[in-house]
């Protein structure tokens, strides 16, 4: 599915209102066919980190629903399956948020990445 523009707004939105909550949100983009999230699971009350797998899938699901929702469809939205990675190091973790920074530039959507208005880039970083 190509996601249009007020769909991907809708995805930022959501991974910028789940930061702090379940999740640390390094970097993201919301391209027209996927979207890239670096981000490092919080902690549970108990000390344990979250759930990358239920992370994922309460993310998949709300912004799947809301998506719908917003083009009047029903059905899948998101793929099954995600790709994830474990980063090693902080030099490991600025490679992979230049990596999400350059993914519009790569695809031709924009010159610069500071153009691409669904790309969102933590601060502190």
């Amino acid at each position: 599915m190509v996601l249009p523009f007020a769909a991907r707004d809708l995805v930022l939105e959501h991974c910028l209102r789940e930061d702090g909550k379940r999740i640390l949100l390094h970097a993201m983009v919301a391209m027209p066919d996927h979207v890239h999230l670096l981000l490092s699971p919080r902690r549970d009350p108990d000390g344990w980190p979250f759930a990358l797998v239920d992370i994922l899938q309460c993310m998949k699901s709300a912004t799947a629903h809301r998506i719908n929702k917003l083009l009047h469809v029903s059905g899948p939205v998101w793929e099954e399956e995600s790709f994830d990675h474990v980063l090693r190091s902080n030099e490991s973790l600025k490679d992979k948020c230049e990596y999400i920074r350059q993914n519009p530039v790569r695809r031709g959507l924009v010159q610069r990445p500071e153009e691409y208005r669904w790309l969102w880039l933590n601060p502190e970083l």
